[in-house]
């Protein structure tokens, strides 16, 4: 009996190793935060059709050959907060001109920061991460996790982990 409560402890310590409480990856409360998001994010034109298409750019790994980046603010559950949206495109005949003749052909993924309210993940200046599909659908890691919420916390590689670099300490790569 003492073993079987080890093994379950050891267990629990691992799958919420982010912090007391706090998922690496998305729990139900995170996936349904990022359907109100993605609605929050259609209804300001940022994402879907239509929605504002800022100039394409060259872009870097992980997030697609080419990259197209806006900031604004949105309200989610009533809290109105920061957002940056990148649209990642690739595939065959990826290109900046390409993606500028018709960016839905390429489109691949959009990567979200959305700064929440105070407390949320205070460690992580309140960033809610996710990464969607073009539809809004959540896209999944290897593990078959989807990419919303406190998304990779406490891990060696993932979204906190490469923004926490990013110069300015804001975890914003685009100023």
């Amino acid at each position: 009996m003492k073993r079987t409560t080890l093994i379950a402890a050891i267990g629990l310590s691992i799958s919420m190793s982010a912090g007391a409480g706090e998922m690496a990856f998305s729990g139900p409360d995170s996936v349904d935060y990022s359907k109100a998001l993605w609605s929050a994010l259609g209804g300001a034109k940022l994402v879907g059709a239509p929605s504002m298409n800022p100039k394409p750019y060259k872009g870097v790994h992980p997030h697609g050959a080419v990259l197209t980046t806006a900031t604004s603010s949105v309200e989610v559950n009533g809290h109105s907060g920061k957002v940056i949206v990148k649209k990642n495109y690739g595939g065959e005949g990826v290109s900046v001109d390409a993606v500028a003749k018709d960016p839905a052909k390429y489109l691949k993924a959009v990567t979200v920061m959305f700064q929440r309210e105070d407390g949320y993940d205070s460690d992580n200046q309140n960033w809610f991460w996710a990464k969607y599909k073009a539809d809004g659908g959540l896209h999944t890691n290897g593990k078959g996790m989807m990419l919303a919420g406190r998304v990779a916390k406490g891990k060696p590689k993932g979204c906190i982990a490469c923004h926490t670099a990013a110069p300015g300490g804001d975890y914003i790569y685009t100023n």
